[in-house]
């Protein structure tokens, strides 16, 4: 018999009746009882919001939807829902509609680097790949406020077909990243010849799916989708689990089966203020994670997406909790903390220094206890200057796929082989003098 929480039992009671109970499980049932409205959140929850509170609500519903899963809505506490980070999570808030002047309804310039429609091309070798823009849930911190949810601007199987195209004519992309909405939300059979077209290209070595499946809807995991996965090696999955309640014996369940079919599993956490701003619930969220065979990958500064300043943090707060993650676990349980940066900027690591200075032949370090100390450099260092003619180096590349492309940024001005000196942003007043001059 199929075990559920008592929670569980008494909404899914409130939804159909006791024989729901034996398709609580069932992935395509949670989706058909998705909560939609204020009016059944709070009959399933058993809360009451006031009149007034409820109409603003209801403005904030008419901007930006409300989707949640029976089942993570049943992971909330009720006798304490206002603080508690599922329900901020979930639930939509008025202060969404407060949008700051910074705020930006595509705040990673994703449209403005995209090439062909599903596809964003911003780093050298790899793409981002829209696949989907339905999720099982709308989370009030998400990015892509713009798009999941819209009906109307779901990918179509024409507007696949010339994302794979644009794969297939762009050599250097070795990293395809499928993402939405929730690549997940795809019928088996449409994800199955999605992953097939893309193995079908030969300079696709690696194939991501970005999914929060394992936390809002953990049921989607079945043995059927597992199996397509794994006929389709390479491949990666990133999850999104924010805080260690989320981590529950069903999405325990379908992390187990991923790992099981030899997928490596990925962790993006979003700071968020109010549900995991606090260097405790940090550091047991990525020990449940390593516990569970998922890698902490990233933890992000909340983007600047319309309604999320409510959501958003200090970055000396995430400074604050990666002092008290480095040292104070295993190393690699520690995720990079980034800040995707507004228009396209891409992801950009802000880790707390422990390199305090350095000379010619000393460098100055600190650990996390704050102790000092020095690493000698070599006396004797004989640099190897690289001019790309790779056939005459003494160094043993010898790489059956050695083929190179123009270096970018700060690697350009690094490279011997550049004549590079200095990167100008254009646009600047002084390039117009330069240009009225």
């Amino acid at each position: 018999m199929t075990q559920h929480t008592q929670a569980q039992k008494e909404i899914a009671k409130k939804i159909d009746s006791d024989t729901v109970i034996a398709n609580w499980k069932d992935w395509r049932w949670q989706l058909k009882h998705s909560i939609g409205d204020i009016d059944t959140f709070e009959t399933l929850l058993g809360i009451k919001f006031k009149p007034g509170e409820k109409d603003k609500l209801k403005q904030t519903l008419e901007k930006f939807p409300l989707s949640v899963t029976p089942y993570y809505l049943s992971l909330i506490d009720a006798e304490d829902f206002r603080n508690d980070p599922i329900f901020l999570q979930a639930f939509p808030s008025p202060k969404e509609l407060d949008i700051d002047e910074d705020d930006l309804e595509d705040p990673l310039s994703e449209d403005e680097d995209s090439p062909v429609e599903g596809i964003t091309h911003r780093y050298p070798d790899r793409v981002l790949f829209h696949i989907s823009n339905t999720c099982s849930m709308y989370c009030r911190h998400c990015t892509r406020k713009r798009k999941v949810g819209d009906v109307d601007s779901i990918p179509t199987k024409d507007a696949v077909s010339e994302g794979l195209e644009y794969i297939r004519n762009t050599p250097q992309v070795r990293d395809v990243l499928l993402s939405g909405g929730d690549p997940l939300m795809l019928p088996d059979a449409y994800l199955d010849w999605i992953l097939t077209k893309l193995r079908e290209i030969p300079h696709v070595e690696i194939i991501r799916i970005g999914t929060r499946m394992p936390v809002v809807l953990p049921y989607r995991v079945t043995d059927d989708l597992v199996e397509i996965l794994k006929k389709h090696h390479p491949l990666w999955i990133n999850t999104h689990f924010n805080h260690p309640r989320e981590v529950t014996a069903s999405s325990r369940e379908a992390l187990r089966k991923l790992a099981d079919a030899g997928i490596p599993l990925g962790n993006q956490t979003v700071l968020l203020s109010g549900v995991n701003d606090c260097h405790r619930i940090m550091k047991r969220l990525v020990q449940k994670l390593v516990q569970n065979r998922v890698r902490p990958y990233y933890l992000y500064q909340c983007d600047l997406s319309e309604g999320l300043s409510h959501f958003r943090t200090p970055v000396g707060k995430g400074i604050e909790i990666m002092e008290h993650l480095i040292g104070h676990t295993s190393g690699f349980a520690v995720p990079t903390y980034v800040i995707d940066a507004p228009h396209g900027g891409g992801k950009i690591p802000v880790m707390p220094s422990y390199l305090i200075s350095w000379s010619s032949n000393r460098v100055i370090l600190r650990n996390y206890e704050g102790v000092i100390t020095s690493y000698k450099e070599p006396d004797s260092y004989e640099p190897i200057y690289c001019d790309r003619k790779c056939e005459e180096c003494k160094l043993q590349l010898k790489l059956d796929d050695a083929a190179e492309y123009k270096s970018t940024g700060i690697a350009k001005l690094l490279a011997d082989h550049d004549e590079i000196v200095s990167l100008v942003p254009e646009d600047t007043e002084r390039m117009e003098r330069r240009d009225v001059e």
